[in-house]
């Protein structure tokens, strides 16, 4: 017998950086559980970790990193600034497949101006430099919403670099499949929580594995020489794995800069715990991010 609509669980609300068709849309639902969640569209990446900071989500899923064009910037920033009363509890990988999507056929010697985020033209380097150097490449808020814009547009000489799913969701001509720089193109997105919530997301059950813990340091040490290397050496000697670690400006002043660092290891290890000790006494300030199972 199925449970009556009163007797099912509510749906835990997730945003995503919308509008429907964007790449975060499809890692959200491609990582949680189905019909566990009741995915909520937000225009900007701001907006959404803004939403989960008062409450109105109970997750927020937004994208971290690039295999090709590296860290989403504003993700890091808010990480470390406005957004850090939220925390890291999981992550997804997709691999990301680029389309040229126009509201109509169009020769690409036609296309006078391509949207997208600005994420994606550093994926297409070669596509746009080869075949659409005569095109303006314009910013937009999301993939899903270029395909949109340029999906409504009529005898327009507009396309958009988007997703499969947008171009079905809007309307839009599918010009050109998988244009990106390489087949093996991934992001990496990460699902956040309110930093007291101690639930974890709905995440589609995976075999045990790795973790990864992220971490933001940075110190006013840091300008006398070997400060850095001494931070990291608290890892190395104890055997603690970085797998990335890249500097932002902190925003205090040019050549003051922030230091995002994972680690392949559990925060609550003895080992990993000593370590972000050690650095705290190094430090101004030393956060970790959070603790989740490696996608």
């Amino acid at each position: 017998m199925s449970a009556s609509p009163e007797e099912r669980p509510a749906r835990a609300r997730v945003g995503y950086l919308g509008p429907q068709g964007t790449f975060t849309e499809e890692a959200l639902l491609a990582s949680a559980e189905p019909e566990a969640v009741a995915p909520i569209a937000h225009p900007t990446i701001y907006e959404t970790v803004m939403a989960l900071r008062r409450g109105e989500l109970d997750w927020a899923v937004v994208p971290i990193e690039n295999s090709l064009e590296g860290s989403v910037s504003v993700t890091l920033d808010l990480l470390a600034g406005e957004g850090s009363d939220v925390r890291i509890a999981g992550e997804a990988l997709l691999g990301v497949r680029h389309c040229l999507i126009a509201g109509e056929a169009l020769e690409l010697g036609e296309i006078e101006a391509v949207l997208t985020h600005p994420q994606v033209p550093g994926q297409c380097t070669r596509f746009l430099r080869e075949e659409l150097a005569h095109a303006q490449v314009l910013p937009a808020s999301s993939t899903a919403e270029a395909v949109r814009i340029v999906s409504a547009e009529r005898g327009s000489a507009r396309a958009a670099l988007g997703t499969l799913l947008a171009a079905r969701i809007y309307g839009g001509t599918v010009l050109r499949e998988g244009v990106q720089d390489s087949d093996e193109n991934e992001t990496r997105f990460v699902w956040l929580a309110r930093a007291g919530e101690p639930r974890e997301p709905p995440l589609r059950a995976r075999a045990p594995g790795a973790w990864r813990t992220s971490l933001v340091f940075w110190g006013a040490g840091a300008e006398r020489a070997g400060w850095l290397v001494r931070c990291l050496q608290e890892f190395a000697q104890r055997d603690i794995n970085l797998t990335k670690i890249e500097s932002r400006p902190l925003r205090a002043g040019l050549g003051t800069y922030m230091f995002f660092a994972d680690l392949s290891a559990r925060a609550s290890e003895p080992s990993v715990a000593d370590a972000v000790a050690a650095l705290g006494a190094l430090c101004e300030e030393v956060r970790v991010l959070g603790s989740y199972p490696a996608a």
